[in-house]
């Protein structure tokens, strides 16, 4: 187990004190996990207090919801544990004048029982109480009672609309109605990639196997409902908006809010791809969506994994969700974009597109051709060795350029400075990084070159040279810093020497070949001092430079060309 935590005894304690100083509007009650509003006023001319709590682990639930419009106090246990009776107690009376509370409490056993008993204890002192039980994880349906369903993410949008309420001054037994009719029109579902690890564990409750998927999971590292083989997001997004909406039986046309839940260890680039495939499906089923949110809102430690909620709304209910609050984990108003694209200026046409390619060029198309078919089939080795010593993205990236230039048009093959412009334009718009710019610059310089004279030998050699210039201004590099450069000007050079003693292009190219392989060979004794490899110092000794491997290939794949 690696985690950022000293004791594990004194994680819960040592977490609060870490948020709560980032949050001014909040204060930590004295030898209690219990946080609350800075602001609060004397008890007798106090609104309804609304609280919350549970076990840790579910951060930024419940600390993070703490503030003006949200949550009056939370309660925090220990990982994955109930707070004690007496914790919640303490919250209660600390934050409950003639007004009353409200407590928001997920239906797991633990939270019903300690809430409930501190409720009844404080009722027995005069002051109202009443209790909200969120069930909302519909993947129970098919296996015990709605009332005993558990309490998930969707919790936090209970949490906003009793907040909200609470807080223009509704009496607790309206902010009460409204949190109760606001968890009967709310269902959620998640999944799980991975499975979380409690710290005083030290290890997961359960193991996945590489392609297999918990399904219908809640927040505290129990397996699901059932497993199932991993697909791809939009069809599991499927899987958890149909049980969700089936469950509340949303009708076309209706009316809900969306809301996107890293379980805590999905990145935002994945839980933005269920976003967009979650609002595009809602909107397929014909429900308006007013409003989306996406994020870590409630989570289960480090799982990766995510939670899908669906709360049905109208005016009234949209407004409190859209209300104020100074808690500082809520994330925002959740406005969604509805005229989202611009068109993009348009490229001006080739002309000739489809011209017929010219006899004289069907050889260099041929082996131009030839080269990104070696690129391609060198995918997965480049992306090993730049995993090795980089961001592993140069195989995926060369690997579309290829694409793009097999795509190519005819008419992009009318004469040597045309298709190289044409392969410039073509691994520009293809390939993102370094490596993009860096062909297509190449491509550009030597394109030039050979506009400004023939296309003979010396013509070539020349056009190679002043790519390989062109590279090394562009990124700064030289020869010896570990990058493309260290084989690509080896090769220069061998194409120029053989093409000046009168050595045919085949032969040159043989010549070239046989120096980038050893200029790439060369590399892994190199120092790196350009690039991400640079990062790894002499942790990148003994690996290939990737990009001047990648150099070598297509310099193959050319001598072979010719030869053949």
């Amino acid at each position: 187990m690696k985690k950022l935590i000293n004791d594990p005894k004194a994680l819960v304690a040592e977490m609060l004190e870490g948020a709560v100083r980032q949050a001014p509007g909040q204060v930590l009650l004295a030898d209690e996990s219990v946080v609350l509003r800075r602001d609060a006023t004397p008890p007798n001319i106090r609104r309804v207090a609304v609280l919350s709590g549970g076990g840790s682990g579910h951060e930024p639930a419940h600390a993070g919801y703490v503030g003006e419009g949200m949550l009056t106090a939370a309660v925090a246990g220990d990982v994955f544990t109930s707070p004690s009776s007496d914790a919640v107690l303490v919250g209660l009376r600390a934050v409950t004048g003639e007004a009353g509370a409200l407590l928001i409490v997920k239906n797991y056993t633990g939270d019903r029982l300690n809430f409930g008993l501190a409720a009844e204890i404080l009722r027995g002192e005069g002051k109202p109480v009443e209790i909200v039980v969120v069930a909302d994880d519909v993947a129970l349906r098919d296996t015990v009672p709605k009332a005993r369903r558990r309490g998930i993410a969707g919790t936090v949008l209970v949490h906003k609309i009793a907040g909200a309420a609470a807080e223009r001054g509704d009496g607790l037994r309206e902010v009460a109605r409204l949190a109760n009719a606001a968890a009967a029109d709310l269902g959620s579902m998640g999944l799980a990639l991975e499975p979380c690890i409690v710290p005083a564990a030290g290890k997961a409750g359960f193991a996945l196997g590489e392609s297999e998927i918990e399904l219908g999971l809640g927040i505290h590292g129990e397996p699901g409902v059932r497993r199932a083989p991993m697909q791809p997001a939009a069809a599991l997004v499927e899987i958890l908006l149909s049980a969700i909406a089936d469950d509340l039986a949303l009708k076309r046309g209706e009316r809900c809010v969306l809301l996107v839940n890293g379980l805590g260890g999905t990145p935002p680039m994945e839980l933005d791809v269920v976003a967009r495939e979650a609002l595009a499906q809602a909107e397929a089923r014909g429900l308006v969506v007013e409003r989306a949110w996406t994020g870590t809102l409630l989570s289960a430690l480090d799982m990766r994994g995510c939670s899908l909620s669906l709360l049905r709304v109208d005016d009234a209910r949209l407004a409190l969700l859209d209300a104020p609050t100074g808690a500082p984990a809520w994330p925002g108003g959740g406005h969604l974009n509805r005229d989202m694209r611009l068109a993009a200026a348009e490229t001006p046409a080739r002309e000739e597109q489809n011209a017929p390619v010219p006899a004289e060029m069907e050889a260099m198309r041929r082996v131009s051709l030839a080269v990104m078919s070696a690129m391609g089939a060198a995918e997965a080795e480049l992306t090993d060795l730049d995993a090795r010593a980089g961001d592993g993205d140069l195989g995926a990236s060369l690997a579309r350029g290829a694409e793009a230039v097999r795509a190519l048009p005819s008419g992009a093959w009318a004469d040597p400075p045309t298709a190289l412009r044409s392969m410039a334009d073509a691994v520009r718009r293809a390939i993102g990084g370094s490596s993009g710019p860096f062909y297509a610059t190449g491509l550009m310089r030597a394109a030039r070159e050979l506009a400004t004279g023939t296309s003979d030998a010396r013509s070539v050699a020349a056009a190679m040279k002043a790519a390989c210039d062109a590279i090394a201004e562009l990124g700064g590099a030289q020869e010896g810093d570990r990058t493309m450069l260290d084989a690509l000007c080896p090769a220069a050079r061998a194409v120029s020497d053989s093409v000046a003693v009168g050595e045919a292009l085949p032969m040159a190219f043989a010549r070239a070949e046989e120096a980038a392989r050893n200029g790439a060979a060369a590399s892994a004794q190199m120092p790196p001092r350009l690039g991400r490899a640079s990062y790894l110092g002499e942790r990148a000794l003994g690996i290939p430079d990737a990009g001047a491997v990648a150099v070598s290939i297509w310099l193959r794949a050319i001598a072979e060309a010719l030869r053949s």
